[in-house]
């Protein structure tokens, strides 16, 4: 079939991080934050096309650990901007991964 390469490689998973506050939960002020069920469901996506899923946030490791429990979400919680994934997803304009995406 022509555009069809044949002797493709399986592609290398991406390294996917996100933000916690702002994008995967919803800073309510005063009140408890709740989840951003949006921005989750993309996680989801990425993970199940079988990346290496990151979470970080500038509350830190054990900030971030606590949230990634109560969501249920499974992933590397590492410091933010420890390292350059493949993609990031912030609420914030960043320059963190090769690619930055703000939700």
């Amino acid at each position: 079939m022509q555009g069809w390469i044949e002797d493709e490689q399986p592609t290398q998973p991406l390294h996917v991080a996100f933000d916690l506050d702002g994008t995967l939960i919803h800073q309510t002020g005063d009140l408890e934050d709740t989840p951003r069920y949006d921005v989750i469901s993309v996680f989801h996506f990425f993970e199940k096309l079988g990346n290496v899923m990151y979470i970080w946030s500038g509350g830190g490791v054990e900030y971030a650990k606590v949230w990634a429990q109560k969501l249920g979400l499974k992933a590397l919680i590492v410091e933010k901007g420890s390292f350059k994934p493949d993609i990031c997803f912030d609420d914030m304009r960043v320059n963190l991964g090769i690619i930055s995406i703000r939700v």
